[in-house]
Order: structure tokens, then sequence, then C-alpha cells
């Protein structure tokens, strides 16, 4: 496994632009892992003055990245649902990716999304390809 300092793995990912413009930040990576947060702001929200879905779906799919890439650059995402499980009470939301099944060529990842006071408020499963 090749190590990389988390520095290095947010240089990275500072390409990633979209997640990262809208607060996404790089916490952990451990083989096959990745804890990611994102700092809530009025700019989060929608019209209810709720998290808008989209938000929590750019941090599981942002992190589910980070985790299926930083050690190899090539993996994609195939299918990805989300639920949502609660409204963020919180002023930050953190995402853990797990893999699942890491097969030859598919892997599955399960990210846990809760704020920063342990409420849940998300779970997504992304299946990812490998390419090449």
């Amino acid at each position: 496994m090749e190590t990389k300092s988390i520095e290095e793995v947010r240089s990275i990912f500072a390409e990633d632009q979209f997640a990262t413009n809208n607060g996404a930040v790089i916490e952990a990576v451990a083989d096959h892992y990745a804890k990611c947060s994102m700092k809530l702001t009025r700019h989060h929200k929608n019209a209810m003055g709720a998290v808008m879905g989209a938000v929590y779906y750019t941090l599981g799919d942002f992190t589910f990245a980070v985790a299926a890439n930083w050690q190899h650059m090539g993996t994609v995402s195939l299918n990805s649902t989300i639920t949502y499980l609660g409204a963020a009470k919180g002023e930050c939301l953190m995402a853990e990716a797990v893999c699942i099944k890491n097969g030859r060529s598919t892997c599955c990842y399960r990210i846990t999304i809760r704020d920063e006071l342990g409420n849940l408020t998300a779970e997504v499963t992304t299946t990812g390809y490998r390419k090449g």
C-alpha cells in the first residue's frame, strides 16, 4: 500500500473543485477508507432553512472518491444511492466511507453522514468501477 501524507492527498483532490469549493475537507484516509467534513453555511441551506439534499450527496460522493482513489486513481462511480435519514442539527457534516466489497474490477462503499453532534443524517451506497 502506497503511503501519502494527508497534505499530499488534499493536494490531489484540490482539483475536485465542485466539492472543495463547497467546503469539503479531507480529514483522514486509510486503506479503502476516508473521512471528510463540510462546515455548513447559509450557502448550503434551502428555502426552508434546512441543508439541501445535494449537500449531503456532494459530501458523500467526494468521500467515496477519496476513499476509492487516494492510493491509486482510476475508480469511478457506477451507481450511487442516497437515503436521507434526518436533518442536520449542527454546523458541520462528517462523512465516513468504508469499503464493504473490494472485487477485481468493482467495489462497493457505504458512506455514513452525521452532523458534529452525532445525528445520523444520510447514508450513501456507491458501487465503483476500476478503469483500466
